[in-house]
């Protein structure tokens, strides 16, 4: 014999069912509040990522300066992988 009659038991089942979708609902709700949260903090870094100035290693602004800079250091590095094939650097 069950616990519960099967025509009583029927609405403890429904409710266990509106409870489980009850709490369901709720959590992707909170999925969703926390998705967007970070959808706009990563477009708020984006953001800021995009509006600071550009930086090199030694800590000089890209500017005309950094950019002539750059330019001589690629010349440098170009000229140095023209070495004879011993692969000593010369002077």
């Amino acid at each position: 014999m069950p616990a519960l009659p099967l025509d009583e038991a029927g609405k403890y089942v429904a409710g266990a069912y509106v409870v489980f979708f009850a709490l369901l609902l709720i959590y992707v709700a909170i999925m969703a509040a926390r998705l967007a949260r970070i959808d706009r903090e990563l477009a708020e870094l984006a953001e800021l990522a995009e509006k600071r100035p550009e930086r090199h290693p030694d800590g000089a602004d890209a500017g005309a300066h950094g950019e002539a800079r750059g330019v001589a250091e690629r010349n440098v590095f170009e000229a140095g992988a023209e070495q004879p094939s011993g692969g000593v650097p010369r002077g």
